[in-house]
């Protein structure tokens, strides 16, 4: 089972950029459709972006579309958010996700996720 690792969260004032990284460890990422996730206080956890395991595909939630992107770099292990034009309401623990091995269309539910990081927590202050 891959283990992931997030880094890269902080504090940010709206309107601001923040870069997530996930470093994988373990297997090989190749193969692997990776997501991002975040969970807010009292909130169900909520998928916000998704890719496939070539980078050719990627699928993001509305709330997100057009301020957030996803990346990634096989030969380094790791998975990028880059997220700008932050919003107050981004605010949340964010969440690195593997889906496989497997190959197919990307997913985007909770359940569909094997292999989780531990969080890296963002706060967008007003």
């Amino acid at each position: 089972q891959v283990q992931l690792v997030e880094s890269g969260g902080g504090l940010v004032q709206a309107g601001g950029s923040l870069r997530l990284s996930c470093a994988a460890s373990g297997p090989t990422l190749t193969n692997y459709h990776m997501g991002w996730f975040r969970q807010a206080p009292e909130k169900d956890r909520e998928f916000v972006a998704a890719i496939s395991w070539t980078g050719g595909s990627t699928y993001y939630a509305d709330s997100v579309k057009g301020r957030f992107t996803i990346s990634r770099d096989n030969a380094l292990n790791t998975v990028y958010l880059q997220m700008n034009n932050l919003k107050p309401e981004d605010t949340a623990v964010y969440y690195c996700a593997a889906d496989g091995p497997r190959w197919g269309p990307i997913r985007a539910e909770v359940r569909d996720f094997g292999s989780w990081g531990q969080g890296t927590q963002v706060t967008v202050s007003s």
